[in-house]
């Protein structure tokens, strides 16, 4: 059996811990590297889409970033408690024909004991924005350490 610590119950350091990771990961834009964070039979909505398990995690990313090009993400922690964990963020990305969007959302997580997500609930919405309101522009991978993050970039 799998582990991704830290473990609940979460302290406020362990959560924004367990964002950043979680942002880390997202930003790898590897499908299946994301997907081992979540339980087997983890159950996800994301916007208006219902789905579960790792297989369906999988495709659905494969599918999300195959449209959401040049992906960037920030996760800011918002709130916790014992095994649940709420977070705000932002992306930004274009699509296939250059229209850049900055999706605002929140998502509420749910941690089993070995500290993987066994629940995800995602409400998100895209703004479309010019090329030049970008602000998520390091180089393709995990935001850097010293690059700010929502709050710091009064978002």
């Amino acid at each position: 059996m799998s582990e991704r610590p830290p473990f609940p119950p979460f302290t406020r350091e362990t959560a924004i811990q367990k964002v950043r990771m979680a942002e880390n990961a997202w930003n790898t834009g590897d499908p299946e590297k994301v997907s081992l964070a979540y339980t087997e039979d983890s159950r996800w909505r994301n916007r208006a889409e219902f789905f579960q398990g790792r297989e369906a995690i999988v495709a659905f990313l494969k599918r999300k970033w195959a449209r959401e090009l040049d992906y960037r993400l920030i996760k800011e922690l918002w709130a916790f408690h014992d095994n649940r964990i709420a977070v705000r963020f932002q992306y930004e990305w274009h699509d296939d024909s250059g229209n850049w969007f900055r999706a605002h959302g929140n998502e509420n997580w749910e941690f089993d004991e070995r500290g993987l997500m066994r629940r995800r609930e995602a409400s998100i919405n895209d703004v479309p924005i010019g090329e030049s309101e970008r602000k998520f522009l390091w180089k393709q991978g995990p935001r850097p350490d010293d690059f700010p993050g929502l709050t710091e970039l009064g978002l």
